[in-house]
């Protein structure tokens, strides 16, 4: 199907959240990041159970439109994926958990390039993004979703070394390359796959560094690091003539920009400053 997004290969999709109702269960992860192994299998099972009667609503209840049904109706999990687990994926899909709070915390004064770190040992680009939240209901009775947010950085933007290491009364000998210390909005954008591995990468030549030189990371040559890092290739510098710092709206917006291609509801609730 051509418009179908996320299409792949073999007739496959990518399939994501969209929209206001869709495959994301909102408000039932907040216990996943310090649970323990029974509290995050009942949580998988939540959402694997939501996902399956999601799909299965879609394809056959009578109240959802008949054009809907048939078109869902045709679709299934891929036969010749996670054959050992009835093609369901055999784990849930963490974005988020905890983070580090680090030696230095980056945040979305950093992906906007209003301050550039003077220790860069990667870069990113991705838009400032986190899924839905919470869902709640308004004092007027309409249903609201809260928490969604796209912003992209108009650019790249450096992320610093400090960010990979605890405080040094903490912990003297660790680097963080997936958990870094960031703020929510921050490592909605740094969180990409591509970033960490730049970031790992960089974490690596530190450890090497500092094996061989005997130093402690947070004591460790920066200049030697960057020399050897540019020798890799590694991209560290941002062209802040091309990519110039991107400011904060002077005034908040009083509702939120829709996306041009989301369906309209009429009469639908619209959250504003006032209410």
């Amino acid at each position: 199907i051509p418009w179908l997004p996320g299409a792949m290969p073999n007739r496959k999709t990518d399939t994501n959240n969209r929209w206001g109702f869709s495959t994301n269960h909102i408000n039932v992860n907040y216990e996943y990041p310090d649970g323990d192994y029974a509290t995050r299998e009942r949580i998988l099972q939540e959402q694997q159970h939501y996902q399956r009667g999601l799909m299965w609503t879609l394809a056959n209840h009578p109240r959802i439109p008949e054009d809907i049904r048939n078109e869902v109706s045709r679709w299934g999990l891929a036969a010749d994926e996670f054959t050992e687990n009835e093609s369901w994926p055999t784990q849930i899909y963490v974005r988020e958990a905890r983070r580090m709070v680090g030696e230095y915390v980056m945040t979305e004064q950093d992906c906007r390039r209003l301050r550039i770190v003077d220790d860069p040992i990667g870069l990113g680009s991705y838009s400032m993004d986190s899924h839905n939240v919470q869902r709640y209901i308004t004092d007027d009775g309409c249903v609201q979703n809260e928490g969604n947010i796209e912003v992209s950085p108009r650019g790249p933007y450096a992320i610093s070394y400090r960010s990979l290491l605890p405080k040094k009364q903490e912990c003297e000998n660790l680097l963080a390359c997936c958990a870094v210390s960031s703020s929510h909005i921050a490592f909605g954008s740094i969180r990409m796959e591509p970033v960490f591995m730049m970031l790992g990468q960089s974490a690596a030549t530190a450890a090497v560094q500092s094996l061989e030189e005997g130093s402690d990371l947070h004591d460790l040559d920066y200049q030697k690091l960057r020399d050897q890092l540019n020798r890799d290739g590694q991209k560290l510098d941002v062209d802040t003539g091309r990519y110039p710092p991107f400011p904060f709206d002077e005034e908040p917006p009083k509702q939120r920009q829709r996306f041009p291609s989301e369906p309209v509801i009429e009469d639908g609730c619209m959250v504003t400053l006032e209410g």
